[in-house]
């Protein structure tokens, strides 16, 4: 009779476990996930443009004007990234460096 009721304990917990491991499994959980921004661009004031920048824009760009403008820094140097509206009515991105040379991100 003991063993009986032993085996009967094992099945009956052994089935209130995966009962409850079902049950866990139903639950819903919301995950997030953060991401650290590395090497982000921060908005600034176009007038603050170094003259470099702006020149190769004059250049490149002709007739077209500063939207807006980001900055970041990467490896130690600034790298810029400009909205111009060109001639045409069209919005286009636009990277330099410091010195006003094209950069490719």
């Amino acid at each position: 009779m003991k063993k009986v009721l032993v085996a009967l304990a094992m099945v009956l917990g052994v089935s209130s476990s995966v009962a409850f491991a079902q049950e866990a499994g139903k639950s819903t959980t919301a995950v997030t996930e953060t991401q650290v921004p590395q090497d982000e661009f921060v908005k600034m004031d176009p007038t603050q443009l170094p003259q470099a920048i702006l020149q190769a824009l004059a250049t490149n760009y002709e007739g077209s004007s500063v939207k807006e403008a980001y900055v970041k820094e990467k490896d130690g140097a600034k790298i810029y990234k400009v909205i111009i509206t060109t001639q045409d009515g069209q919005e286009a991105e636009v990277l330099l460096n410091e010195k006003g040379e094209a950069v490719k991100e």
